[in-house]
């Protein structure tokens, strides 16, 4: 086994929120069930949040197999809601979330425990392998844009590590259970990016959250342009409409889009007054576009793909910019109301 022989094994709980995942939620449980952790030292509860497809079944037909699967409702239908109620449900030392259209490797709880008892460190988490959900060519484009600096920016554990690295946050994470007494449960006001604004207050109570490069997980991204653009708008909103709710909820690297979108509406207004605006206005359209054409042409594997990598990029770009600056109207005519 990959856990240090010497050391006791805690007891893991398995934390996976889901809706109407049934093409994705037996693949999911599966993936942790049939790891290399001590199986009697591992729960797993999935949280439904009322399902309307097969999700509910699948999970009933496999907690009759396996009683360390539990189901349990989230009737309020809300991420931060089924991962606080996963939370209070749970009985392990350390609480791992998964996406429900997430696979983990046979090695990934014993890794992340291994790790975590090593280092001392609060959450622990790997790298994310995105592939597509539907391998057509616009879901390779779409997964490829994923994995792209350019794409994603500061977001480590999309472009990898070389080695373990502090950061803002890691995909689902793996916590010591005393977190959630000492800094409390994730804020249920968030609809999104609740996770961001979680470890952002662990390290702002001193907290520890390492990404290591050997513990690696396979996520399925979207694999259409509407559902990208529909993601993606609703992240960029909710890193603005969350400040409503909770105290800074996002890291600086977050606002790139709304900077990014800003910069060209107001050049687009004062181009019309003053030509130096329209001109750095047309230079800053072009290094984006050769920047995208050398991120597309690098890591296209035909050109198809490639083509369709250049029409991701914006897309993502924009859709998680002007959700932003969406959610700052929003918030000013709520404000005024």
């Amino acid at each position: 086994r990959n856990v240090v022989n010497s050391l006791k094994l805690p007891k893991v709980s398995i934390i996976i929120p889901a809706r109407n995942e049934e093409k994705f939620i037996e693949r999911c449980v599966k993936s942790f069930l049939d790891c290399d952790y001590p199986g009697e030292l591992i729960e797993i509860i999935v949280v439904d949040g009322m399902s309307e497809d097969g999700t509910r079944d699948i999970v009933n037909e496999i907690s009759i197999r396996d009683n360390r699967v539990l189901l349990i409702d989230n009737e309020k239908k809300i991420t931060p809601v089924a991962m606080n109620l996963g939370v209070k449900a749970s009985t392990g030392e350390y609480i791992f979330f998964s996406g429900a259209h997430s696979e983990m490797p046979s090695d990934y709880i014993s890794k992340c425990v291994q790790h975590a008892i090593e280092s001392g460190a609060d959450n622990v988490g790997g790298v994310v392998k995105t592939v597509p959900r539907v391998k057509s060519s616009v879901g390779i484009a779409i997964s490829k844009v994923l994995s792209s600096p350019l794409g994603v920016g500061g977001a480590k554990f999309r472009t990898g590590v070389c080695k373990p690295t502090e950061v803002d946050t890691v995909p689902f994470g793996c916590y010591k259970r005393e977190v959630f007494d000492r800094i409390g449960y994730f804020n249920e006001q968030l609809v999104r990016n609740q996770d961001i604004e979680f470890n952002l207050r662990l390290k702002r109570a001193g907290g520890k959250i390492i990404l290591f490069a050997d513990i690696e997980l396979t996520y399925y991204s979207r694999s259409t342009f509407k559902e990208l653009w529909n993601n993606n708008f609703g992240n960029g909103f909710w890193v603005i409409a969350g400040s409503r709710y909770a105290n800074i909820p996002f890291s600086l690297r977050h606002l790139a889009p709304l900077i990014f979108v800003l910069t060209l509406l107001i050049g687009i207004v004062f181009c019309v007054f003053f030509s130096i605006v329209c001109m750095l206005l047309w230079i800053t359209l072009g290094v984006y576009l050769l920047l995208i054409l050398y991120e597309s042409f690098s890591r296209g594997e035909s050109l198809s793909i490639t083509l369709l990598m250049i029409l991701a990029f914006p897309i993502l770009h924009f859709s998680y910019g002007i959700g932003s600056l969406c959610a700052i109207i929003f918030s000013e005519r709520a404000a005024d109301s």
